[in-house]
């Protein structure tokens, strides 16, 4: 199935159309200190936690964690495993640290790998909570604020593997059942990984609720629901949770996918391969301004029965009987299925002709993201190809001072200007599937 490619538009009303300028203010900006009884819990990373994706996930942690719905409340969690908070106000100094939660156990004497605490505030009477060696409590915080100094009262705690940080996590109520839906990320070591830095990253999705034990005149117990897990390359950017637990949003320089759902693993089963070696080509393509010719290669013994060829506006799929697709995905621009045709050539390939919707652009790949094919050109096209890259190979780096736009000079260009080798994609999966339904 190919996903739609989705362009984020600027919607113009969020801007301010009388803006002028930013301006620089030499004010003194306020500035309140106040005495701890115990340093912030910071935990230095360990020599065996040695990757960028450590630094990302846990050594650039922010300690200090303002609250969305009271936002004069921060909280910290100390060296001594209590949660404080502070009152910040601009025209006072700050209050004294007040205690809403402390640990059972000290996080800092534990033994094993460990991460920094961390805390999720999840609603405005909920907040979810990680002592850094694995285990989550959320916490039923009652109404917070300036006025408030409630202790906060643990409804749920549990040991849930290897340590990891709460990115995101939110609350709803459906058919009188409470919902907490909790997103954690792990960097573990992956043996498979031969080739990179030797670790895979992790988002566990976690739903926890209220639905068990529903007794009459007994509050009901809080337990897991449902684990979900997904694997990626590199740690996320951004993730949460969409709201009502529909689905969830992940913006990273490489992809991510689910691979397990309670613990059980994710996986479908494999399509028998065709007999083609992986190193040569599958299909080749050519194209003019007004038509792109695909050439597939067939197993030998492939009749025109064994073909399942289907051809959409922007999509285009092609196996051999119940095999995994020789092609299958969005094509680079849209065609004209009318005018559109295919046929089997020497019992070997299937040549596929596909109409340009539109003449003109010529084609960069034939489905996006597909790299199993080679690109063949005619001379004129190389020719002509020849022509727009020469001043390239040029030795004098402006052959014709007298033009207006003298071509780039790469030795002038700042690292800012390059582009990144990775770029960064926003993915969304639905909750039900574990699909990605927008790219």
């Amino acid at each position: 199935m190919a996903l739609p490619n989705c362009s984020l538009k600027v919607n113009r009303d969020l801007l301010d159309p009388s803006f002028e300028s930013y301006r620089l203010s030499l004010d003194s900006i306020p500035t309140y200190n106040v005495e701890l009884d115990a340093a912030v819990a910071e935990v230095k990373l360990k020599d065996s936690q040695y990757t960028l994706d450590h630094v990302r996930a846990f050594g650039m942690y922010n300690y200090l964690h303002i609250d969305p719905w009271y936002e004069d409340s921060v909280y910290f969690v100390d060296s001594m495993g209590r949660v404080l908070s502070l009152t910040v106000t601009l025209d006072t100094a700050l209050g004294k640290p007040c205690e809403m939660f402390r640990f059972e156990t000290d996080p800092s004497s534990c033994e094993g790998e460990q991460v920094c605490a961390s805390l999720s505030l999840t609603s405005a009477t909920w907040a979810a909570l990680s002592d850094g060696t694995g285990k989550l409590t959320l916490l039923r915080t009652s109404k917070r604020g300036e006025s408030s100094h409630n202790k906060w009262e643990p409804m749920f705690s549990e040991r849930l593997g290897e340590p990891f940080i709460i990115v995101h996590s939110l609350a709803h109520v459906h058919s009188h059942v409470h919902t907490i839906e909790v997103l954690l990320l792990r960097v573990q070591r992956d043996p498979s990984d031969t080739k990179g830095s030797g670790f895979s990253i992790s988002l566990e999705w976690i739903t926890v609720d209220n639905s068990a034990g529903q007794g009459e005149n007994e509050e009901r117990k809080y337990g897991v629901k449902m684990r979900r897990m997904m694997k990626g390359k590199s740690v996320p950017h951004y993730a949460a949770v969409e709201p009502q637990g529909k689905g969830i949003i992940v913006a990273s320089e490489k992809p991510f996918a689910f691979t397990e759902v309670d613990g059980l693993p994710l996986e479908e089963p494999p399509a028998e391969d065709m007999e083609v070696e992986n190193s040569d080509p599958i299909y080749f393509w050519q194209q003019t301004e007004e038509d792109v010719t695909v050439s597939v290669r067939l197993p030998e013994g492939t009749t025109k029965d064994d073909i399942r060829f289907k051809l959409t506006v922007d999509c285009l799929r092609v196996r051999v009987g119940d095999h995994a697709p020789l092609l299958d995905g969005q094509l680079f621009s849209p065609v004209d299925p009318e005018a559109s045709a295919w046929t089997i050539k020497d019992d070997k390939s299937l040549e596929v002709s596909l109409q340009k919707r539109s003449e003109g652009p010529l084609w960069s790949e034939l489905i996006l993201g597909d790299r199993r094919g080679e690109y063949l050109m005619n001379d004129e096209q190389k020719s002509q190809l020849q022509q727009r890259l020469s001043y390239l190979t040029a030795e004098d780096l402006n052959p014709n001072p007298e033009k207006d736009k003298p071509p780039c000079n790469a030795q002038e260009l700042e690292d800012c200007d390059m582009f990144p080798e990775d770029s960064s994609t926003l993915m969304r999966f639905d909750g039900a599937s574990l699909k990605p339904t927008h790219v």
